[in-house]
């Protein structure tokens, strides 16, 4: 598994700057009609911001830094994001479609307040060596999502459809498992995963041998040398 990369942090003075302006985006958002097609968007700082109704498609992210800030009834259609902070980014009511996150700070989401359509087609967004600490999955269904080479530590994912998923090189330190349907799912490399193999369905799914022994961990016996 290839190190994780931290997403710069702002200083103290940085933080109150950014809190005090207002959002570039949601006054640029304004003037085009409330969405964005195709853009590239470097650096921006837009912490705590309340960002409302706009659709953003083709566009990509890179560096930006939206902690704490409110996306409401957002649009996010085949976008990607790179090295960018959205830690406890709330998101009640958007809607994501092939959305990629590269290298990204995903601390404390809570991914159940999204709108998500029953006839979804294909995966809502996928995230490669990023940090997922603290997220909520509980109760979606998002069969093929790939988590590759993250953190995931203390992440619900219990009572969630996550058929087919790609957790490969994924560290599951802590999380939670419980009535997930994880069928045929690619668990390859991850680790600290914690998986009763009597209440979460995961026929076919792959697992390395060595951390495979965690499996064992709901059974009352004794592993001997």
């Amino acid at each position: 598994m290839s190190s994780q990369k931290e997403v710069p942090q702002l200083t103290q003075s940085q933080l109150a700057s950014s809190q005090l302006a207002p959002s570039q985006l949601a006054s640029s958002a304004a003037l085009q009609g409330n969405s964005f097609l195709s853009k590239q968007f470097n650096g921006l700082s837009e912490l705590a911001q309340e960002l409302q109704g706009i659709e953003f498609e083709d566009c990509c992210f890179q560096d930006c830094h939206f902690s704490e800030s409110v996306f409401r009834k957002c649009k996010f259609i085949d976008c990607r994001f790179v090295r960018c902070n959205l830690s406890l980014v709330k998101v009640p009511q958007c809607q994501f479609s092939g959305v990629e996150f590269e290298e990204c700070k995903l601390v404390g989401i809570d991914w159940t307040r999204a709108a998500w359509s029953r006839l979804s087609f294909a995966a809502p967004f996928s995230f490669k060596q990023c940090i997922l600490n603290d997220c909520s999955f509980l109760g979606l269904s998002l069969d093929e999502i790939i988590i590759e080479e993250c953190k995931a530590h203390d992440v619900d994912f219990r009572e969630g459809n996550f058929n087919q998923a790609n957790f490969t090189y994924t560290d599951f330190s802590h999380s939670l498992f419980g009535r997930t349907q994880l069928l045929e799912a690619d668990f390859s490399e991850a680790t600290n995963y914690d998986i009763d193999i009597f209440n979460n369905k995961i026929k076919r799914a792959k697992f390395s041998r060595d951390e495979a022994i965690r499996l064992l961990n709901c059974l009352d016996i004794e592993l001997m040398d």
